[in-house]
């Protein structure tokens, strides 16, 4: 598989692309969570079950919070590999970076993410619906300019 061209289908290989250097991590997550849209729900447990090789220590503990997050919202079964101690960390992380967030981020983040001491906003894993996208790109290319 050429990294560079697709997006990820699977949680490992967003794991593989971050270890290897060919993509940033939020981006790699991005990208798989816009796949995640679109794979059919029996393909689903595969994209998850997979245990991802180590892209760094909030990285291995957010891809677990995100498998266990994504197989709660579709109803799947949770990989063995979210609950290895590695997948947890010691001290919270706050996304953003920025104090003044901290006491959102407290109250926005999953349950999945909140006990692995990671804290995002609700909004972090949103992607814009694919039908969303491909409506407006159709009006996009309607207009007269």
């Amino acid at each position: 598989m050429n990294i560079g061209s697709n997006r990820p289908q699977s949680l490992a290989q967003v794991a593989v692309r971050a270890a290897q250097g060919a993509q940033l991590f939020d981006a790699a997550v991005r990208e798989f969570l816009d796949s995640w849209q679109s794979i059919p729900k029996s393909a689903k447990v595969r994209a998850i079950a997979e245990v991802p090789c180590y892209a760094g220590r909030v990285q291995d503990a957010y891809l677990g919070a995100l498998a266990e997050h994504l197989a709660i919202l579709d109803r799947l079964p949770a990989p063995a590999w979210c609950e290895e101690p590695r997948r947890f960390l010691n001290d919270p992380f706050f996304s953003g970076g920025l104090e003044s967030l901290k006491a959102i981020l407290l109250v926005e983040s999953p349950p999945a993410f909140r006990r692995r001491l990671i804290f995002i906003s609700a909004d972090a894993l949103s992607r814009p619906r694919r039908e969303f996208i491909e409506e407006n790109a159709l009006s996009v290319q309607n207009l007269d300019v």
